[in-house]
């Protein structure tokens, strides 16, 4: 499926399509101007629209548990108030001209303009992604070229269609292609129209992007991380334990903000042994009112679950001999201080990571730190805080608010709007 000059196509017109391409594109950028306020207008339409049930017939086909809250979590990303703040916060004053009394520099324009084209190639892990990076290019003003991913089930594309018909300049400012990651050609001709391509994935997903993409183009990459749940003091901090175990049975561990293990500040094992025999209870108690009714949610965690399995059976995985097994949830106690990828679905590790460690340790997953929830006493909040982002880490939470959206937050602390335009200098002429 082709989603072209606000028509929809079979993918044996592709090549057809793309034979002009590039002047369509010249064409659209030599002519048009994309304005913020017209794709905030088309995105509250769509909001209202997704209010209404219009995409409910293709939400129910992800693999979402809650589809609700999914659906509020797509009206808050698309929302007047959300995309009006990040245009603010993101990328300030975007037209102003500097007047320095130092008798050298002239007077000088400053704007913030589009990178112009951008081919987004989105990762599959996180349903509905694809649309909004495509919103964050537009509200940018930039011309989009998106790739599915297999996961999308045409959700994208039927959104994508009725901005369109919302806002009918959007058509030439919106192109999405079914194109398979192994059909390198099409990939590698896509990229070639784009001035800066944007991979959300992992890190082989980034390598395979990097080595195709035309010198020049600006690679914007939105890479795999990993997050944890860093724990100072738990005796007396029960109820955000329980917070932390619907965290990781919610989000069965499959998000970058997914807590994948759970430091423990302290150098003894017996403290490791103790906070498993404590957590374990919330945690069983968490998968039980988080257990999956979608056909094909219970199928992709089988999956994931069997893979670790023969993963640990044939020595890939190290089996760890302190396991504290639960009713469809584990704990892992490991006697390495690393932050690594856990088993996933709701098998979590355990490790001891003193305070006084913390920086030395995390530095060494420096580019993957994302999320680290913090359990401790608020007389310690603000010393580990500093400590966690000294490490790196770009983002920190209340245990079970790790997977929460809050508006106007960074990616992975970068803001993507100032990442998809460029500054632009101008000498007036006076």
């Amino acid at each position: 499926m082709i989603f072209f000059d606000g028509e929809i196509y079979e993918n044996n017109m592709r090549d057809k399509l793309l034979a002009d391409f590039e002047s369509r594109i010249c064409d659209t950028l030599s002519i048009e101007s994309l304005s913020a306020e017209r794709v905030i207008l088309a995105a509250e339409k769509i909001i209202a629209d997704i209010e209404n049930g219009a995409f409910d017939d293709i939400i129910s086909e992800l693999n979402v548990d809650n589809t609700d809250h999914y659906k509020r979590l797509i009206i808050a990303n698309l929302s007047r108030e959300n995309l009006e703040y990040r245009l603010k916060t993101e990328l300030g004053d975007t037209d102003f001209t500097t007047d320095f009394k130092n008798g050298i520099t002239p007077k000088i324009r400053v704007m913030t303009k589009p990178l112009g084209v951008l081919f987004h190639i989105a990762a599959g892990n996180a349903e509905g992604l694809p649309v909004m990076s495509v919103a964050e290019g537009l509200l940018a003003g930039n011309i989009n070229i998106l790739k599915l991913p297999s996961a999308d089930k045409g959700l994208s594309v039927k959104i994508v269609k009725r901005l369109c018909e919302y806002e009918p300049l959007l058509s030439h400012y919106i192109y999405v292609f079914d194109t398979p990651s192994s059909d390198v050609r099409t990939i590698q001709t896509l990229a070639g129209f784009a001035d800066g391509i944007v991979v959300w994935g992992g890190t082989e997903a980034v390598k395979a992007v990097r080595s195709l993409a035309p010198p020049g183009v600006k690679l914007i990459e939105w890479g795999h991380k990993l997050s944890f749940c860093y724990v100072s003091d738990y005796v007396n901090h029960t109820d955000e334990l329980s917070a932390l175990a619907e965290h990781i049975a919610s989000t069965k561990q499959l998000l970058c903000s997914s807590c994948q293990t759970v430091f423990i500040d302290t150098d003894g094992k017996k403290e490791l042994i103790c906070f498993c025999e404590i957590f374990l209870p919330y945690l069983e108690a968490a998968v039980g009112k988080h257990k999956s009714t979608s056909i094909g949610t219970r199928a992709r965690d089988t999956i994931i679950s069997y893979t670790a399995s023969l993963e640990e059976a044939i020595g890939i995985r190290q089996i760890s001999p302190d396991t504290l097994s639960g009713k469809g949830c584990s704990l892992i106690i490991k006697d390495d201080s690393e932050l690594e990828l856990s088993p996933m679905m709701c098998n979590v590790l355990v490790k001891r990571l003193p305070k006084k460690d913390i920086v030395h340790t995390l530095r060494n997953a420096k580019g993957f730190l994302q999320t680290a929830g913090l359990i401790c006493n608020e007389s310690e909040r603000e010393r580990l805080t500093d400590l966690l982002l000294s490490a790196g880490v770009t983002r920190i939470t209340r245990a079970g608010n790790m997977s929460a959206y809050f508006s106007g937050e960074s990616h992975d602390g970068e803001h993507p709007l100032s990442r998809y335009t460029r500054k632009v200098n101008i000498e007036p002429n006076y």
